[in-house]
């Protein structure tokens, strides 16, 4: 089977020439071990000098780290910034730089505290592992992690079904703003002007601000009190 690759500019390190992937794995065994399952083995850089290229794909040409045993400063770690991840993910730049972000920009963060690089599917928590998303998230948003009597179903779909985790122009990062965002799920009528959820009217409530206010749905992720999710 032909494996379908993508071309990309590498990073550029001053005076250094590429080495191959093999040269890599003499000392990144570890990381190289799985590097064939990965998303991003998918890439590759253009041209027969990096035949066998993988891993200079995102840290850059290997040769004066190969010569310097190894050392700081002689390859590009893409843990350190997220410019190299931009070089080819450029609408997440967009979206970090947006009011509410996870913060990335301010090195804070990085973007594989998240995702998996070097093996399997470099986004976390997609296809039949969605219940993977939610455990990333909650690695350190421990508080919405529960378990919870009452859990809301949303979080079976996973984080993203409400929160954007690059960026949003919505607070908490959702998807949408106040309750325009349960309405997505939870809009139903049997006559115009009425709005049911839960078994009664709420089509005077969206007016008196977000759903999870007031005294209503405060406990949105889960509650162990109330059905309706109340604290």
């Amino acid at each position: 089977m032909t494996t379908q690759r993508t071309v990309v500019a590498p990073a550029k390190i001053a005076g250094a020439q590429f080495v191959g992937s093999k040269q890599c794995a003499q000392c990144h065994a570890e990381v190289t071990a799985g590097f064939s399952t990965a998303s991003h083995a998918k890439l590759a850089v253009d041209g027969a000098a990096a035949d066998g290229t993988g891993c200079e794909s995102c840290h850059g040409a290997g040769s004066l780290h190969v010569k310097a045993g190894g050392s700081k400063g002689t390859i590009i770690n893409p843990q350190k910034s997220p410019e190299t991840c931009y070089q080819c993910h450029l609408d997440k730049r967009g979206q970090f730089s947006l009011p509410y972000a996870h913060a990335i920009s301010s090195g804070k963060m990085t973007c594989t505290e998240c995702h998996e690089p070097h093996k399997g599917k470099a986004v976390k928590g997609t296809g039949a592992s969605l219940h993977t998303q939610a455990e990333s998230c909650t690695e350190c948003h421990t508080a919405q992690k529960g378990p919870f009597i009452f859990k809301h179903n949303a979080m079976k779909e996973g984080c993203t079904a409400c929160h954007n985790p690059h960026g949003s122009v919505n607070n908490k990062m959702l998807n949408a703003p106040d309750s325009n965002l349960c309405l997505q799920c939870h809009a139903t009528g049997s006559s115009p002007g009425m709005l049911f959820a839960g078994g009664r009217d709420h089509a005077g409530n969206p007016v008196n601000g977000t759903c999870w206010v007031a005294g209503c749905h405060e406990a949105v992720h889960g509650s162990n009190v109330s059905h309706a999710l109340r604290f």
